[in-house]
């Protein structure tokens, strides 16, 4: 497989992750049973653009792009983009997102908005929330962003297959800033499963799927080596950082100035000084530091979670020094995001383990008008499990019956989830829809603060509280992408 990208013909039996076809089967099989008359599929329907809307219309075409990763001599290396150049889009507050999603893949994909508190509909969710878009297909995902931040986007299934191969891009909703910046610097960090010929190494392995992930080599910002952002000397510069890799965990730090984090995950956080910044997958950190006064002095983004300090990128100064007073770290706009009210507020579990038993797949279903609904589709299944939310490994235990949702939450209701880890490893848990704040862990003093991700680390157990109020059928899963695709996912329902 190391040799055969997604975009050449792949086995789809390997193909990994997320809810897919079996969501399909249970939701309509539900549908059909209910209606009676063999109807299939309905999916959730996103509420209308407002005729006077303010919209930034962008068009995202899912195709193979060569391009120089590993430097010459090494040959070009076949790549997976929505554009052309960095897939990065900047939208304001207030405004709508129109992105036509064209797939010229050889396999259906879909755009899942990162941390972005969408209409359910709008989620990206192939066979929950719409359908799979299919080769040659098109389809225009419409919402306005409720809050301000660093967000990101990528497919939702085969994922590891896809994001892998570079199907990512970078969403920022602006709008956050009292005082703005000198710079804005966007650092989207993965590592390139690829050797030093630009050629593909695995992208899932056993050893990996069962442990902490199968790593790159090739670590790159904004797919580049260690590059060198020049921003004005002496200049308030804010830093986005986004971990997009999926697998490798950052430690965050600055060598050269002190820096400050003033948002996680997009949201605004009272700013912090940063020893370092601890981040698995999908996790993003905002920073704002002061440039250096002398022209051609540099600073260091750096990873701790290493042996030796890596250097990721650096900054340096230049031009004539901006004239600025000594610098004190300005606190963003607040945002949107409900305050969970925690008295009285239901506390559940959600306990991450290994999984005792393979996930059956059940068979295919011939319905009544004669179509056949594939309870899974084998682009977005895992051929082996390895991980489970509350002992349930997806996508299912039963031939006859999905695993009904892990929870099921009422509309307006705050919640606090107690994330238990029960094993070896780190594990990254994301929250499709919903925004939730982080507010302790039995491992010692943590920062309270938003997020969408967070990481639990072996034998912790991380509370979050959020208020569910984003209707729909929603996922959760560990972000470790391996962990997702072999496992560790399920569904969680607000009524």
């Amino acid at each position: 497989m190391a040799k055969q990208p997604l975009f050449m013909s792949i086995s789809r039996r390997r193909a990994i992750t997320s809810l897919g076809g079996v969501v399909l089967a249970g939701t309509a099989l539900a549908a059909w049973r209910a209606l009676g008359d063999g109807r299939t599929q309905s999916y959730p329907q996103a509420p209308a653009m407002p005729a006077d809307a303010q919209v930034h219309r962008e068009e995202l075409v899912a195709k193979l792009r060569t391009r120089q990763l590993v430097p010459a001599p090494a040959p070009v290396t076949p790549t997976l983009s929505y554009t052309d150049g960095p897939s990065l889009l900047r939208v304001r507050k207030g405004e709508w997102l129109e992105a036509t999603l064209a797939n010229r893949l050889k396999e259906h994909t879909t755009i899942h908005w990162h941390g972005i508190r969408v209409p359910n509909a709008m989620d990206g969710v192939p066979y929950l929330t719409q359908p799979p878009v299919q080769p040659g297909e098109e389809f225009t995902y419409r919402f306005q962003p409720p809050d301000t931040g660093t967000f990101f986007f990528h497919p939702h299934c085969n994922t590891i297959e896809q994001l892998g191969h570079g199907l990512a891009g970078v969403l920022i909703v602006e709008g956050d800033e009292a005082r703005p910046h000198d710079a804005d610097l966007v650092c989207a960090y993965r590592d390139w499963r690829v050797d030093k010929n630009g050629r593909y190494t695995p992208m899932l392995t056993d050893a990996g799927a069962s442990k902490a992930g199968t790593f790159g080599d090739f670590r790159t910002i904004n797919d580049e080596v260690r590059p060198v952002f020049k921003v004005p000397a002496n200049g308030d510069i804010r830093v986005r950082f986004l971990n997009l890799d999926m697998s490798r965990v950052v430690d965050l730090g600055v060598i050269g100035t002190d820096a400050w984090v003033i948002a996680t995950d997009g949201n605004p956080l009272s700013p912090q000084k940063l020893k370092s910044w601890r981040m698995g997958p999908a996790m993003r950190a905002d920073l704002t530091l002061r440039a250096p006064m002398k022209p051609g002095d540099r600073l260091q983004l750096v990873n701790y979670y290493a042996p030796q300090p890596i250097v990721m990128a650096e900054i340096e100064a230049s031009g004539e020094p901006l004239n600025r007073p000594d610098f004190m770290p300005a606190e963003l706009l607040p945002s949107s995001i409900p305050e969970p009210d925690l008295e009285g507020a239901e506390t559940v579990q959600l306990r991450l383990s290994a999984s005792s038993a393979p996930a059956d797949l059940p068979p295919d279903l011939v319905l009544p008008d004669g179509s056949v609904l594939r309870y899974a589709d084998a682009l977005c299944l895992a051929p082996k499990t390895f991980w489970a939310l509350n002992g349930q490994p997806w996508p299912s235990q039963s031939h006859e019956v999905l695993p009904p949702p892990l929870f099921t939450f009422q509309r307006g209701r705050t919640y606090v989830m107690e994330l238990i880890n029960q094993t070896p490893h780190i594990h990254p848990i994301h929250l499709h829809g919903h925004t939730f704040k982080v507010l302790s862990s039995n491992k010692g003093d943590i920062i309270p603060h938003f997020a969408d991700t967070t990481i639990v680390a072996p034998k912790e157990r991380v509370k979050i509280a959020f208020v569910a109020d984003n209707p729909g059928d929603w996922m959760i899963h560990c972000h470790i992408i391996e962990h997702q695709d072999t496992g560790m996912m399920g569904i969680f329902r607000v009524v």
